[in-house]
């Protein structure tokens, strides 16, 4: 089974607002990097779509330690999602559904297809992989700052 590191992130301009996203995938000495945004979204959202879209870039199921600097993220993941599962997708008072609910299933799925070991860095300090994708979705917020700033679109 190939052996991937992965290290995710997203930013928004404004929250909500212009976000974007960014991942690299690595393995061995073979890297790819991927970025995207949206005009109206929030940071949340692009932390998680960081990672969806790292993990729907795999042609195979993977041995991937991915790191991200989101505690939303790792806290999803690791804490949360069993209860929201189990309670049908409703926080633990059992009434509001879950913010995000539509990505947070998509991760669910693509999570079930691979062997992830998750590694919480500190943002914003000097890790140069984090920095990296950190960049990435910085520039892709700003690009979709600017289209989102125009009325034509």
């Amino acid at each position: 089974m190939p052996e991937i590191e992965i290290y995710t992130d997203g930013a928004c301009s404004g929250n909500p607002g212009a976000g974007g996203w960014g991942a690299i995938l690595r393995c061995g000495t073979v890297e790819k990097e991927l970025s995207g945004g949206e005009k109206d979204t929030t940071n949340n959202r692009m932390e998680l779509t960081a990672v969806i879209e790292a993990l729907k870039a795999l042609k195979k199921e993977c041995s991937i330690t991915l790191y991200t600097d989101s505690r939303y993220v790792m806290d999803g993941i690791n804490q949360w999602l069993p209860n929201w599962k189990s309670n049908n997708w409703r926080t633990t008072n059992k009434k509001s559904p879950v913010k995000n609910i539509d990505l947070w299933q998509q991760l669910d799925t693509l999570v079930s297809q691979h062997q992830i070991k998750w590694v919480w860095v500190k943002g914003h300090n000097g890790h140069p992989e984090n920095e990296r994708v950190d960049t990435l979705a910085r520039n892709q917020a700003k690009n979709f700052c600017e289209l989102r700033n125009t009325d034509f679109l």
